[in-house]
């Protein structure tokens, strides 16, 4: 049994733009992450809540889709209004309604004259470690994500949402990494489960291939820089590119998106100045889900199904 371990302490360095102190989301000021983990024999599921400060006032967002054969819960009006109105959830595929309610519930609690609220909950399936069809989501696994969320370094690997996900051959989860700019911070998550090719600074680690259905990527990129909902746009397409750097070959029954949002609401950026924007997130996305990978252990499962970890003396070696 290996120790799980951040991929840039195994000696794998990505990019050339420099983390954040915790090189994570958390790094963004205002954004706090909580999780609650299902682990049974046949159970391996979860939420994990993104819980950025200042979201019942709206804040600017926007939602790219590398493929659509997913359940993305509210997306339609964050493309229509340009703004993310709550926290943004992830949980496996058949139990996001049941997120979506509870997370109404939790937001109507604290807001007694709301009458509209768009719940934004996202999903991969882990069906192929998990009895998904039992659904055992309760609103007080919602709830206590929600209430525990903080702005520490998040868990990462078999945690929330992760717990029972597979990439590129191996167990996967949640990963998480950050960039800083001299204008603010960019920082990523993600709930990783899609097919492909394991490939690490460029070289691809061929695996057993993991049988696995329902392939998807979900990935929530947060900031303080001052972007509008059509920039925010751009830099969300950046993290779904950022998927085929490790390996993914967005295979047609992978549902793929990106949910961007800034905690700044003072736009001021010019286009011509995203580069860096753009560079910082596909660097922080590359590598949260290279640490998605690292931080997962060994999880056998629903049917008796194994998903392995990635062997890190594989890693240390690029």
């Amino acid at each position: 049994m290996q120790t799980p371990r951040r991929v840039r302490d195994l000696g794998v360095t990505v990019g050339t733009l420099p983390p954040g102190p915790l090189n994570a989301i958390t790094d963004v000021p205002g954004v706090r992450v909580g999780q609650t983990t299902i682990s049974s024999d046949d159970l391996h599921t979860g939420v994990t809540a993104i819980v950025p400060d200042g979201y019942a006032d709206g804040l600017p967002a926007a939602v790219a889709v590398g493929n659509g054969y997913g359940k993305l819960v509210g997306s339609t009006q964050v493309d229509e209004l340009g703004v993310i109105e709550t926290p943004v959830l992830l949980t496996g595929t058949l139990s996001v309604f049941r997120v979506a309610d509870a997370l109404l519930t939790w937001l109507l609690d604290r807001d007694p004259k709301a009458t509209s609220l768009n719940p934004v909950v996202g999903e991969t399936n882990d069906g192929h470690l998990s009895d998904i069809r039992r659904r055992p989501i309760t609103p007080e696994h919602v709830h206590t994500a929600l209430d525990t969320a903080s702005s520490e370094l998040p868990a990462e690997g078999c945690v929330g949402a992760g717990t029972g996900t597979t990439a590129l051959g191996f167990k996967a989860g949640i990963g998480t990494a950050s960039r800083t700019l001299d204008s603010g911070t960019i920082g990523v998550l993600v709930q990783a489960n899609f097919s492909g090719t394991l490939t690490v600074l460029g070289t691809p680690i061929p695996a057993q291939p993991v049988d696995a259905d329902g392939n998807s990527c979900m990935i929530v990129v947060a900031t303080d820089l001052p972007l509008d909902a059509r920039q925010l746009g751009r830099v969300a397409r950046r993290a779904v590119f950022a998927m085929g750097r490790v390996g993914s070959d967005f295979s047609p029954g992978s549902g793929d998106y990106a949910i961007a949002f800034t905690t700044n609401r003072t736009p001021a950026f010019a286009d011509r100045d995203l580069r860096p924007a753009f560079q910082a997130t596909t660097e922080a996305t590359e590598e949260a889900l290279l640490n998605s990978l690292t931080m997962a252990t060994t999880t056998t499962g629903h049917r008796g199904h194994t998903a392995r970890a990635v062997p890190h003396d594989l890693l240390r070696l690029r």
